[in-house]
């Protein structure tokens, strides 16, 4: 199955940990694409720095559940600690949508409940598949057809494919 997850950085060195995060689902699809990276504003939470963000496209057998525990160690092995809700975070990944599955439950609800509001989520997604964004998304986030001030592309992953 096709599956989309949303990776975000803003602690210590955010470029090696999302690479971390990337290489960590290669081990699941050698094939896997990776949107361009963009950095953000932070939503919701104490005061903290930029994020750096990027959308990740995987074909897998896991189930959603299984990528979801293999998130959580991606996550783990990059030292996330949860203390506040929206805290600062080395690692952070999301999984956004999984190809033809709905799921709705206090450990996982897929697609994710909050990706529509989110133009951290939504530009990087669009740049994988434009068809899985609301066309009027940019407008609605921001108030103009632009990405804003809160959300700009700056550079993709160098993904080593061995």
């Amino acid at each position: 199955m096709r599956a989309y997850l949303g990776l975000g950085s803003n602690l210590g060195d955010r470029w090696a940990y999302l690479h971390l995060a990337v290489a960590g689902l290669a081990e699941v699809d050698p094939g896997l694409v990776v949107s361009p990276v963009y950095e953000t504003a932070p939503v919701g939470g104490p005061a903290q720095g930029a994020y750096l963000n990027c959308v990740v496209r995987i074909e897998t057998d896991l189930d959603p559940f299984e990528l979801l525990a293999l998130a959580h160690r991606l996550e783990d092995a990059a030292g996330r600690r949860r203390t506040v809700k929206d805290a600062p975070r080395t690692l952070d990944l999301d999984v956004l949508l999984i190809e033809g599955r709905e799921l709705t439950g206090p450990e996982l609800t897929v697609p994710h409940p909050r990706m529509t509001e989110r133009g951290f989520v939504l530009a990087p997604l669009e740049d994988l598949d434009p068809s899985l964004v609301p066309a009027d998304w940019r407008s609605r986030i921001t108030g103009s057809s632009s990405l804003g001030d809160d959300v700009r592309s700056i550079g993709t992953l160098e993904l080593n494919r061995g």
